[in-house]
């Protein structure tokens, strides 16, 4: 199906180009989200004399994304959750988690603007692109923790795991000991 881009769109073109795009992606994405309209003579000819307008509310709108992207580029928000020794978390933290806590710092970010190039399913602090408007996108920083204290020693940049894994093995060390002087000691009463 051919369309008219009305703004500019990742990996399909700027506004005002004509694309070739699968059916279903017009229909379910393109159309009703107002980012496209179909390509004949009369929404062609309609593009050509709203273009002025469309193209200054586009910059307007970059200019806004712009100011906003100065203060937020390489923000920190801490994100908490349950997680196993090992760091794995229990579930995984999505993009409305990230998008709540970029607004709860003050700056109004929808999930759909937040780009996740794999899910974090770990703890630790992860860098996420947040997409403010098609052409200015920013660095988040979104520390993954426990609790806020450790989310404040990962910040430190200290190793939270590793610690913990200390922690683990001189416990085991510990009842290892315990349950080895309970077996010597039934042995020596058993000889006796």
């Amino acid at each position: 199906m051919q369309v008219v881009l009305l703004q500019r769109i990742g990996r399909l073109g700027q506004m005002g180009d004509v694309v070739k795009v699968r059916p279903g992606f017009a229909r379910n994405f393109l159309l009703p989200q107002g980012k496209a309209l179909r390509a004949t003579k009369e929404n062609l000819v309609r593009f050509e004399k709203e273009r002025a307008q469309l193209e200054a509310h586009n910059l307007e709108r970059k200019q806004e994304a712009e100011t906003v992207s100065k203060k937020l580029d390489g923000q920190r928000v801490i994100v908490i959750r349950q997680a196993g020794d090992s760091g794995q978390l229990y579930g995984s933290v999505s993009t409305r988690d990230i998008a709540d806590a970029v607004t709860a710092s003050g700056f109004t970010v929808d999930r759909g603007q937040v780009l996740l190039d794999h899910p974090i399913k770990t703890l630790g602090i992860h860098d996420v692109r947040v997409s403010l408007h098609p052409e200015v996108s920013v660095r988040v920083s979104v520390n993954v923790a426990r609790t806020e204290e450790e989310a404040l020693r990962q910040a430190k940049g200290e190793d939270v795991l590793h610690e913990r894994d200390e922690y683990a093995a001189d416990y085991a060390a510990e009842q290892a000991a315990i349950a080895a002087e309970t077996l010597f000691e039934g042995e020596e009463a058993v000889e006796e």
